[in-house]
């Protein structure tokens, strides 16, 4: 009897290290959203404007690093990620003008890129089996929140003791020092032979011909928006909310005694949720059909997004919201790397998703920007709030037509 191929390979666990180190760093940004404000005066705008920049440089790069790694090798093109991540965020603590900040947001922006989901899911995807590949991409992908839980208060509590600067300078030493763990990254081919055969620009076209692959791109947008919205502003719009209501309350006695403490610890209870949800999603992605998994979770998030922001905010509602919003909050992501592996395969997966990936960052851009926009004209993130619950439900109505089978025309092993 044939034995069953493992689940936790060396290029598994690489991977979730790399991923949760790099989103660890990325999921503390919103964190320095008011100190960097306070201390050069500057409008919200202005720094929402760097954070939304690297969600754009994110989504720019992703097809390109996807593509780089195909190319030359899925652990040069992390190596060079890795480099370009520490370089913008050195290049960022010596800056002091809005201009710097948003020209070296790119380089951090590009960095994500190649340390993020698109490498490093695609090499997830090829070196797992087709009985391990759903859950593998989901236990990559729960990687990331396990940064998250992480990075936010962690970055709060650096700042407790060092400035902003300095706290931005070691991120850069930890994102050099996860390099060391590449010699045990060797990903075999999993793509088939006739995969291999075929040139990446025939992939391209057949799947840019696909009008499942247009609403799969249209699809990832909102999940871009709310996700990239709520990192950015959450720590910052629970600081303003909350504060005259935390005092004295049921979570000062448990040790959350400062509203920006509860930012962190939203942003970081969004991560934990996300843990059990995008391993559910993972789950659930070889059993059932993808496209209704992802319909449903834009629909739930749409909900939870709507009620939230309907009820009166307070330390309490905050915390139920985090912890269902991050129920869904990354579960999307193997449900639609997994469907874009299904129905085009796997030898330029890289490229394919960060295509898709582009469309998530293009809507990461407009909900990190328009959010701190909108705060500067208004004085409120409501209107920015009801924008993600519309779009949410717009992603949930275009994954229903998508056709959920390997693409006519390609060919097969």
């Amino acid at each position: 009897m044939q034995s069953r191929a493992p689940l936790f390979t060396p290029v598994l666990m690489v991977g979730c290290i790399i991923i949760m180190v790099s989103f660890a760093v990325r999921a503390s940004f919103g964190v320095f959203q008011i100190p960097i404000a306070e201390e050069f005066a500057w409008a919200r705008s202005e720094f929402s404007l760097a954070i939304a920049i690297q969600n754009l440089a994110w989504g720019i790069g992703q097809p390109i690093f996807g593509a780089l790694a195909e190319k030359i090798g899925d652990r040069k093109a992390i190596i060079i990620g890795a480099v370009v991540y520490a370089v913008g965020l050195l290049l960022s603590a010596n800056s002091a003008t809005p201009i710097e900040h948003q020209t070296y947001a790119w380089l951090v922006g590009f960095g994500i890129a190649g340390t993020g989901f698109g490498v490093i899911l695609a090499v997830v995807g090829r070196a797992a089996s087709d009985d391990n590949r759903s859950m593998s991409l989901a236990i990559a992908t729960a990687a990331g929140s396990a940064g998250q839980v992480f990075g936010a208060p962690v970055a709060e509590w650096m700042l407790s003791f060092m400035s902003w600067q300095m706290t931005f300078v070691s991120f850069a030493g930890v994102i050099l020092a996860m390099l060391l763990t590449l010699p045990m990254m060797r990903a075999p081919a999993m793509a088939s032979r006739a995969e291999l055969e075929e040139s990446m620009g025939q992939i391209l076209g057949k799947a840019f011909r696909d009008p499942s692959y247009t609403l799969i791109f249209l699809g990832f947008f909102s999940c871009g928006y709310q996700l990239a919205f709520i990192t950015a502003h959450f720590p910052a719009f629970v600081t303003e909310m909350c504060g005259p209501i935390l005092a004295g309350g049921v979570l000062h006695n448990i040790g959350i005694t400062t509203t920006s403490a509860l930012g962190a610890v939203a942003i970081s209870l969004i991560g934990l949720a996300n843990i059990a949800g995008t391993l559910l999603a993972g789950w659930a992605g070889k059993r059932y059909s993808k496209k209704y998994l992802l319909a449903g979770i834009y629909v739930g998030r749409t909900v939870i997004a709507a009620a939230f922001i309907m009820f009166p905010i307070t330390p309490m509602t905050v915390i139920l919201f985090s912890v269902g919003m991050g129920a869904l909050w990354l579960a999307t992501v193997p449900l639609t790397s997994g469907l874009v592996a299904h129905i085009y395969g796997l030898r330029y997966m890289g490229t394919l998703y960060g295509i898709v990936f582009f469309s998530h960052q293009l809507g990461s851009f407009l909900g990190v920007w328009l959010g701190g926009r909108m705060y500067d004209i208004y004085g409120s993130y409501t209107g920015v709030w009801w924008v993600g619950v519309a779009v949410g439900a717009f992603s949930a109505v275009v994954h229903l037509p998508i056709r959920e089978k390997r693409l006519e025309g390609l060919v097969t092993a």
